[in-house]
């Protein structure tokens, strides 16, 4: 079972998440009384924060509080993310501005999911009696919560997740010696480990290992600011996607499983544990997570992450795609993702392995 928050504001283990741009007024008062408040300027990494917390059944935060006055409608995205989590629903969420607001601002708030909305002059002792009948309120549900789901994960129907672990653990079996050949071939020709491990962010903000064949340098990483002008994709926003064309730092082993997508073949211990499906939108890594869910278009994050899916089969390996279009076809999926949906996606995968571009 999850290791839930104590419920008064006494408890050892008791935080306030706190997202502002820096430590205001409102911070230093609720410390003043004992509270412990974590800081982030940055709500996304706040999310990631709690979403991590879950997962490694660490204690969840007593509160949000979230400054109104973020970058844009960043306050509003935050605080409807966080009704997106099963466990962090329960969870008190405020939003907060020092001056006084409109009413349209409040009904925002209201709509995107916020308990309450303090502006203007009020007192702390007010908000804290506040915090605390809503822990109280939402107490009970959150244990029910916790207890009937302590790992909230993929939601897929019986037969596509049936499929999922046939396929995968199949799979893994006929291909196990080739694997074992790969693995070999990649240790020979460049120090370093076999497998590439990275955080991704999947279905409902998941955060998981994600598991890949090295076909880079080790000291791939350090290089990425001298290859980023090389980058395939390009947006009004700025590069929200990074896939380095011709990429300097991958290994000679390295470029022909990357064009055979053999390098994608370690995922599927990913689709057998459960991190993802077969079909799917592709996880993310943090940084390109971050600009997404700063946008409209976090519902690409509502449906499973996969192996495979609509933009590989699509538009894979081409050079004149834009994120926006790649956005465009993961949010397609996720309004279509079904069983047989995903069939004719994996019918097509096949012809789509081998990519044209160095990409």
């Amino acid at each position: 079972m999850h290791k839930l928050t104590p419920l008064s504001p006494n408890g050892s283990e008791n935080y306030i998440i706190y997202v502002s741009r820096d430590r205001d007024d409102l911070f230093t008062q609720l410390e003043a009384r004992g509270f412990d408040c974590l800081l982030f300027t940055d709500p996304f990494f706040a999310y990631v924060h709690c979403l991590s917390g879950i997962y490694a059944n660490k204690a969840l935060p007593y509160a949000f509080i979230c400054r109104e006055d973020l970058f844009e409608h960043e306050a509003y995205t935050f605080i409807s993310n966080l009704q997106k989590g099963e466990c962090l629903q329960a969870i008190p969420a405020v939003l907060y501005h020092p001056d006084t607001v409109d009413l349209r601002k409040i009904k925002a708030a209201k709509k995107a999911g916020a308990d309450d909305f303090y502006s203007g002059s009020f007192s702390v002792e007010d908000l804290i009696e506040r915090l605390e009948f809503l822990n109280e309120t939402k107490a009970q549900n959150l244990r029910e919560q916790v207890e009937t789901n302590p790992h909230p994960g993929l939601r897929l129907s019986p037969a596509k997740r049936l499929f999922d672990i046939t396929f995968s653990f199949l799979a893994l079996l006929l291909l196990s010696p080739i694997l074992l050949l790969i693995a070999l071939l990649i240790k020979l020709e460049s120090p370093g480990p076999v497998f590439y491990i990275s955080k991704r962010v999947g279905t409902g903000y998941k955060i998981f290992n994600f598991y890949k064949f090295r076909s880079m340098r080790q000291d791939a990483d350090k290089l990425m600011r001298e290859v980023m002008h090389q980058n395939q994709y390009r947006s009004e926003h700025g590069p929200t996607f990074i896939k380095i064309d011709r990429d300097p730092r991958v290994t000679a082993i390295g470029r022909f499983l990357r064009k055979s997508s053999i390098d994608e073949l370690p995922q599927l211990l990913n689709v057998l544990k459960g991190d993802m499906s077969i079909v799917g939108n592709r996880p993310l890594p943090l940084y390109e997570a971050e600009q997404i869910t700063r946008d409209l278009w976090s519902k690409r994050f509502l449906a499973p992450a996969g192996i495979t899916g609509l933009w590989q089969v699509t538009r894979r390996g081409k050079k004149d795609m834009s994120a926006e279009e790649r956005i465009a076809l993961d949010m397609a999926y996720a309004d279509e993702c079904s069983f047989w949906y995903d069939f004719k996606i994996v019918a097509q995968t096949f012809p789509a392995l081998w990519q044209k571009e160095s990409v």
